[in-house]
């Protein structure tokens, strides 16, 4: 198993399928436990609820759910419940004490079990982009609302169809718009727009419906699959047991830049600059000016 370390080189973020693969983890291994000691090393580590991390000594893990790139346990004491939310942020990780981990002074959590598979949990961030937020349901209905828009994998075809219909912009801006759709990153936004022989600068609403409704199915694909396979570990995503994610084995555009298209159509993937960097064909994701019918 290869230890984890962080890189200064650049970053691979956690997306929905990374964020998936955490919560199937701790939900495998951790339900059921019981919370005996929270430990954190810095204040500002902690989003919201600082002062309320003595309440969830003795509380039971009862439930693990993923929102977007984020992780909330769900936590009950007492009749009442309590939420921890990690958002991975772009190097945050979530590991069991069993995966060795290099740079120990960036884990900044500790949460310590008993009961369940695994007798400790740590918040590993190196660049604390990402945060814990420790809420009540109030709390963690409002955090939802504000941060995630349509979760992917649970919005219906017809849903996704009327969204992209009533947007204006660039298609994979507005597939990485966390508030409008939850989850998706540069990785699999490059990864699904070539799949569905979309231009990442196409406007939206020069898309038509039958073309949202393969980029749905496409889009579902391509996150199913990413999920089976551990996700992407391009560079600092580690799985809490420490195991490495394989799906970049499968990436087909995404750091390809001067590779030929895998589509063997004779171009060669081409990398737009920007805030973020996008990867495509230029023969199979051509701009097209006109709405297709």
């Amino acid at each position: 198993m290869p230890h984890i370390f962080y890189s200064e080189r650049g970053y691979g973020m956690p997306e929905l399928p990374e964020a998936e693969v955490v919560a199937r983890q701790l939900h495998a291994r951790l339900l059921g436990a019981q919370l005996t000691d929270v430990w954190i090393g810095r204040e500002d580590i902690v989003r919201e609820g600082y002062d309320t991390a003595p309440w969830y000594c003795g509380a039971t893990l009862q439930s693990v759910e993923r929102f977007g790139k984020s992780v909330a346990l769900g936590f009950v004491n007492s009749r009442a419940c309590r939420y921890v939310v990690a958002e991975l942020g772009m190097t945050g990780l979530l590991l069991f004490q069993s995966a060795p981990t290099k740079h120990p002074q960036h884990v900044h959590a500790r949460l310590s079990f008993k009961g369940g598979h695994e007798p400790e949990l740590r918040y590993w961030n190196p660049r604390r982009f990402g945060r814990l937020s420790l809420l009540d349901k109030a709390g963690l209905d409002r955090y939802r609302t504000r941060r995630f828009g349509m979760d992917p994998l649970a919005a219906s075809q017809q849903d996704f169809v009327r969204l992209l219909q009533e947007r204006r912009g660039r298609l994979k801006t507005l597939l990485m718009h966390q508030q409008v759709i939850a989850g998706i990153g540069n990785i699999y936004a490059n990864e699904i727009l070539f799949r569905a022989g979309l231009h990442p600068n196409r406007q939206v609403h020069q898309v038509s419906v039958r073309k949202i409704v393969a980029l749905y199915a496409i889009m579902r694909e391509v996150l199913d699959e990413a999920i089976r396979h551990g996700g992407s570990s391009v560079r600092d995503f580690f799985a809490p047991d420490g195991s490495e994610g394989q799906y970049k084995r499968r990436h087909l555009v995404y750091g390809k830049e001067g590779q030929p298209c895998p589509n063997h159509c004779g171009g060669v993937i081409q990398r737009l600059r920007g805030e973020r960097s996008s990867y495509f064909c230029p023969r199979c994701q051509a701009m097209r000016a006109k709405r297709q019918p």
